[in-house]
């Protein structure tokens, strides 16, 4: 009786009916949401630990963002690249000095930002390195998750985004992820790139090895390649620096940034390089009608401004250890393996207690929402607005589902 009058149950049963079933969601249906937490449409409040897979780092609805969203609502939204707006210039200069690069190109999903790497690299290949033309290949590691285009899943090792999506596009090469002798042997003559992830989200937060790092930027450096690195989870915030690169010291020749970028309000991607290497393109060979618009520069704008005082930063490094300590008290309890960098966590569960879908089935129930990945892994990666005494909670959650 009490069933027939929640709206969860029918909301859950509409969306099966009549959407394509590319997604395995939880039963939950969200209505509103505000800093941390969440709200369904029966009412219940859960701690958001995934936090859009990182576009949600500010958090939900943060008041800065929507200020500066709905200012610019009231004003102008859309113009196109055929002309400039007032927020394009700023946006572009505080994204590049907060990259320390050059130049920055817009886009609007991570995924674009990808194949705008992608692109940018082979045309660069061709025109500065003088590779042989039509044969520039690029290096890429396997366990990676780059996004989803025919191009994208043409490399990517896991079958379920690749299988029956051919055919599938040359010009890549899989090497091992954290093996450096491996990616220094596949690079030949036409190499242009090597594409990497810093930490491996979709894997299961996968770190990579002590010095794995630095030995590609010297390994690029050394053989005229580009080290692009794929920063859209892992950047802006989350791993308690600016980019997940700046723990070794690393500088990448590209960051290819997304999600955060837009606040959890509007799709914002970009590409960001020095003259030498954005330099390459030019009017005409490449572009995005809503890439760069009045809207999302104005937003994006505003989270770079958040992560320049480096105070989002600072709370993702001071947070996690306390998520760590927390998570790596429960090894031996049903935790089999704990990997954090920052509010990012990767949690191992014994396959013999349950799912990582069991689990997050588990957590629901007890309000708290995460996102399970390759077996009986979970991801936790909470907005850097989250407190101690929510990580807490958070924590105490996991443990209460292993206890049973």
């Amino acid at each position: 009786m009490i069933e027939d009058m929640l709206r969860t149950p029918s909301a859950v049963r509409d969306a099966e009916r009549y959407t394509a079933h590319n997604y395995h969601p939880l039963p939950v249906v969200i209505s509103s949401a505000e800093g941390a937490w969440l709200t369904d449409v029966d009412g219940r409040r859960y701690l958001d630990c995934l936090a859009g897979y990182s576009a949600l780092n500010f958090g939900h609805r943060h008041p800065t963002l929507v200020r500066a969203a709905h200012e610019q609502l009231d004003r102008l939204t859309l113009t196109s690249r055929a002309f400039i707006h007032d927020q394009f210039a700023d946006f572009c200069r505080e994204l590049a000095a907060l990259c320390g690069k050059d130049l920055v190109l817009p886009m609007n999903t991570g995924a674009e930002a990808v194949e705008t790497g992608i692109k940018v690299a082979r045309k660069w290949g061709y025109q500065v390195k003088k590779v042989t033309p039509g044969q520039a290949n690029i290096i890429v590691a396997d366990g990676n998750f780059h996004g989803r285009t025919t191009t994208i899943v043409s490399f990517s090792t896991d079958d379920d985004a690749r299988a029956d999506f051919g055919p599938y596009t040359p010009g890549f090469t899989v090497v091992p992820y954290g093996d450096l002798a491996a990616l220094e042997a596949a690079i030949d003559e036409n190499t242009v790139a090597v594409l990497l992830e810093p930490i491996q989200g979709e894997q299961g937060v996968v770190l990579p090895p002590e010095g794995y790092l630095p030995g590609v930027r010297r390994v690029c450096t050394d053989r005229n390649v580009l080290f692009i690195a794929d920063e859209i989870q892992s950047g802006l915030g989350r791993t308690g620096r600016t980019f997940a690169c700046d723990h070794e010291g690393v500088v990448p020749d590209m960051y290819l940034l997304g999600k955060a970028l837009g606040g959890g309000i509007v799709p914002v991607s970009a590409v960001a390089a020095d003259a030498d290497v954005l330099g390459v393109l030019r009017p005409g060979q490449h572009g995005s009608t809503f890439g760069g618009n009045p809207l999302a520069c104005a937003v994006a704008t505003e989270v770079v401004r958040l992560l320049a005082t480096g105070e989002f930063q600072h709370r993702s490094a001071e947070l996690g250890e306390r998520l760590r300590a927390g998570l790596k008290g429960l090894l031996g309890s049903g935790l089999v393996a704990v990997r954090v960098r920052g509010l990012w966590a990767g949690v191992d569960i014994d396959p013999a207690l349950m799912t990582g879908r069991q689990a997050c089935e588990r957590l629901m129930e007890r309000g708290v929402l995460a996102k399970d990945t390759h077996g009986s892994t979970i991801r936790l990666a909470p907005p850097l607005v989250i407190t101690s005494d929510e990580i807490d909670h958070a924590v105490a959650q996991v443990a209460a589902v292993l206890a049973g």
